[in-house]
């Protein structure tokens, strides 16, 4: 919580320059590659999907703060030695993640439909597969930081973005002892989507 009051604050704080640098606002959505790294969780990308909204904050013609609020959900597939890890888990065969994500993103502008974004992200769990809620464990950390580079393309009010977010915290809530062949859960993300900028 203490960290998204952070967040608040540079966003307000930016904002006055926003009227005489440019301000645009709007909604954006699209398909995501999943891909959780750890010794339990097979080693290939699986589908999800993102919604949400962003605002841009000019702070030149070169420059731009976009700070982003949206909602993901993916579905993991568990890999064979997930019983092994969760012994009272055994019926599991994959594990459904809801997250909300804040990143604020820098923009630079190559020209006046190309530029590249790259900023930090803060994510909050806000929901996990009900087997493991019901189970009583909760193996996963309810925020995690990421870093965020890719490109967008707009065109008027159109955008298209491609994106990629590696994850940089250890996602997992488990002591190293619980799990066999310990190893860090890191997130790793593929964004493709279409915005509309008002």
């Amino acid at each position: 919580m203490k960290r998204i009051l952070i967040f608040s604050a540079i966003i307000l704080f930016l904002s006055s320059s926003a009227f005489s640098q440019g301000f645009h606002f709007g909604i954006k959505g699209g398909a995501d590659l999943h891909k959780l790294t750890g010794s339990t969780f097979s080693e290939k990308f699986s589908f999800g999907y993102h919604l949400g909204g962003f605002a841009e904050i000019g702070l030149s013609k070169k420059i731009a703060l976009q700070p982003e609020l949206y909602f993901s959900e993916v579905t993991y597939d568990t890999a064979n030695n997930f019983n092994q890890t969760f012994d009272s888990l055994s019926t599991i065969q994959n594990a459904s993640f809801s997250y909300i994500n804040i990143p604020i993103l820098l923009d630079i502008k190559l020209n006046k439909a190309f530029m590249l974004q790259v900023g930090p992200q803060f994510g909050i769990l806000v929901n996990s597969s009900q087997d493991l809620v019901s189970n009583g464990k909760d193996a996963f950390k309810k925020g995690n930081f990421s870093m965020v580079g890719g490109v967008q393309i707009n065109l008027m009010s159109f955008c298209v973005y491609g994106r990629y977010v590696v994850g940089l915290s250890d996602v997992s809530n488990l002591d190293a002892s619980v799990i066999t062949n310990t190893s860090s859960w890191k997130n790793q993300t593929l964004h493709l989507g279409v915005g509309l900028r008002f």
